[in-house]
């Protein structure tokens, strides 16, 4: 079980593997129904912070796992830092690498301005070299990510 912090790091508040660097923001989002009552956010995991916490809007936690690895993407890009980003969401990585949002959620009006930020986010990776690492977070050997909204039953 780690301790919080561990004895062995002094890089950081929260209880982190030694193979998980400090210096990064881990993302993830939360979704009540799928789709439903989605948000995402960011922790700075040197300092246990929150970086950033975006809705709840109507949408799908797969969207939500892509906005939020864009939007970190995005603020470390207009503040000049560079940091490790951690996500628990294979697709999301995978769709930010592909530059495009792969979701099914029917686009509605009640989705039209989910669908704007997503626009809005995959330009953004067309538009801007991406040299940021974004890295898997081993939930089965880690625990859950430290961004997670702690609310699995």
């Amino acid at each position: 079980m780690l301790e919080n912090p561990p004895d062995y790091r002094n890089d950081t508040v929260l209880p982190l593997p030694p193979e998980v660097s400090a210096d990064a923001w881990a993302v993830d989002a939360a979704c009540s129904g799928n789709p439903g009552r989605m948000e995402y956010q960011c922790i700075d995991l040197a300092t246990g912070a929150v970086v950033f916490h975006f809705g709840p809007v109507f949408g799908t936690n797969n969207i939500g796992e892509f906005l939020a690895i864009v939007h970190a993407l995005a603020l470390m890009q207009k503040q000049g830092i560079r940091k490790t980003i951690y996500s628990d969401s294979y697709n999301a990585i995978l769709w930010v690498s592909k530059k495009k949002c792969k979701t099914t959620l029917e686009r509605t009006q009640r989705t039209q301005q989910l669908y704007n930020i997503i626009t809005r986010a995959e330009t953004w990776l067309h538009t801007h070299n991406i040299q940021t690492p974004i890295i898997k977070w081993d939930t089965a050997r880690w625990g859950e990510i430290p961004a997670d909204f702690g609310r699995k039953k």
